[in-house]
């Protein structure tokens, strides 16, 4: 996988804070992924305060993949993820490709049964290529939408 490995601590509950510094976002981000994605919902302590769960932080990881590295919008990181849960894919903890133990806090996802992912991981430079072909395409599609719009009056 081309995302760097995230160490878990191997604890029962992580605040807030701690999952925001594991995933690289701020508070009010995570609390909205958590209003967007059902599949995110940490419990409260009797005190009010959010509890995360290994999976939710494992969850939290995939989300922000799914947005910022991946480019998905939120639409589609919920689609992609509810996909993924419903046709067995999972988040693991595997071990790391060279001596095949397991690696400390290594994720990555399993794909579901259906299907295999059979392509490199992107580089920075095709992420930025594809980031700028889907701008040139919404242009398109905006010329196209705007030409209809010509036709029907």
């Amino acid at each position: 996988m081309s995302r760097p490995a995230v160490a878990i601590p191997e604890k029962l509950f992580f605040k807030i804070g701690e999952v925001c510094e594991l995933a690289g976002v701020q508070a009010h981000v995570l609390r909205y992924w958590e209003s967007e994605f059902p599949m995110l919902a940490p419990q409260k302590n009797r005190a009010g305060q959010r509890v995360y769960r290994k999976r939710d932080v494992e969850m939290a990881l995939r989300i922000k993949e799914l947005l910022y590295e991946d480019q998905y919008t939120i639409a589609g990181a919920k689609k992609r993820l509810t996909n993924e849960l419903r046709g067995g894919g999972k988040l693991k903890v595997v071990g790391s490709e060279e001596d095949g133990q397991p690696g400390e806090g290594e994720l990555f996802q399993t794909p579901p049964p259906s299907y295999t992912r059979s392509v490199a991981p992107r580089t920075a430079e095709e992420r930025q290529g594809l980031k700028q072909l889907a701008s040139e395409l919404r242009e398109l599609l905006s010329l196209l939408e705007q030409e209809t719009k010509g036709r029907a009056k």
